[in-house]
């Protein structure tokens, strides 16, 4: 009876236990994929490191000129659009100075005139008190004259 339990066990262990038989299927595949597809695996990568070597020799000291050049140009024009700029500033500082300096000349020009008004009216005031004083001093002075020729008669 043990050996029939044995014997089903056996049986059963064989029939439903896969895993050695995968295994094996599994090593036998591994070892046939590295044999056939890593020689491919190695030109290829071998001819792609060509490339890229090849490219590096040629076409990088190419394009490091060719980009050297370009910036040398966007660095020319960069200082010809700054120089610009600065002109343009620099003209409307200039016709902002230009116009603050018409509006204080204009400004002066009122200044002198409303000056010149009050230099007037001043001067008229001086006139009237001028005439005042010698119409005063005049009328004292024909005063002194009539009390002067009283006297003397």
């Amino acid at each position: 009876m043990e050996k029939i339990a044995k014997d089903v066990g056996d049986i059963q262990s064989r029939m439903l236990d896969h895993r050695p038989v995968i295994s094996a299927e599994v090593r036998y595949f591994v070892r046939e994929f590295e044999e056939k597809r890593g020689l491919r695996e190695i030109r290829l990568l071998e001819n792609l490191n060509k490339t890229v070597q090849e490219t590096n020799e040629q076409m990088l000291p190419a394009n490091l000129q060719e980009m050297s050049q370009k910036l040398s140009d966007i660095s020319k024009r960069l200082e010809a659009a700054n120089h610009m700029a600065e002109r343009v500033q620099q003209r409307e500082l200039e016709a902002q100075q230009s116009t603050q300096l018409q509006a204080n000349m204009e400004k002066l020009k009122e200044d002198w005139a409303e000056f010149l008004k009050e230099q007037q009216r001043l001067k008229e005031e001086v006139d009237e008190e001028h005439a005042k004083a010698v119409g005063e001093i005049s009328t004292r002075f024909s005063e002194k004259k009539k009390d002067l020729v009283q006297f003397s008669l």
